[in-house]
């Protein structure tokens, strides 16, 4: 059983950056495919950006040039710096973690508002 603890929830000012933390318990973690989902509500939770076992990074065309996702396999962490923020980038984000059996896990989300 793998647990995603998120971290980095926050009000950022537009223009501006926050880095978001995902903590993952068990092991195995470098083996897994690792990604960050937003929501908004009543929206559907939407990609935005995953990252490999072997650290091959793709991205939502909304979040391209502006977010960068990153992984420390020593610390079971992956990572999402965001910068160049937009209201538009308000959500809850949620880590997301899949094991080579296509076991799926998600975190309890953390909350990011872009506002002035």
């Amino acid at each position: 059983q793998v647990q995603l603890a998120e971290s980095g929830r926050g009000l950022v000012q537009p223009g501006g950056s926050l880095k978001l933390s995902c903590a993952a318990s068990g092991s195995g973690f470098s083996m897994y495919v690792m990604a960050w989902y937003r929501q908004l509500p009543g929206n559907k939770r939407d990609l935005v950006a995953t990252i490999s076992s072997g650290n091959i990074a793709n991205y939502a065309d909304s979040v391209k040039g502006r977010f960068t996702i990153s992984r420390d396999n020593a610390k079971n962490t992956i990572y999402l710096q965001r910068d160049s923020l937009k209201p538009e980038d308000t959500a809850v984000y949620y880590c997301y973690a899949r094991s080579m059996s296509w076991s799926v896990y998600w975190g309890l989300g953390t909350q990011v508002t872009v506002s002035s």
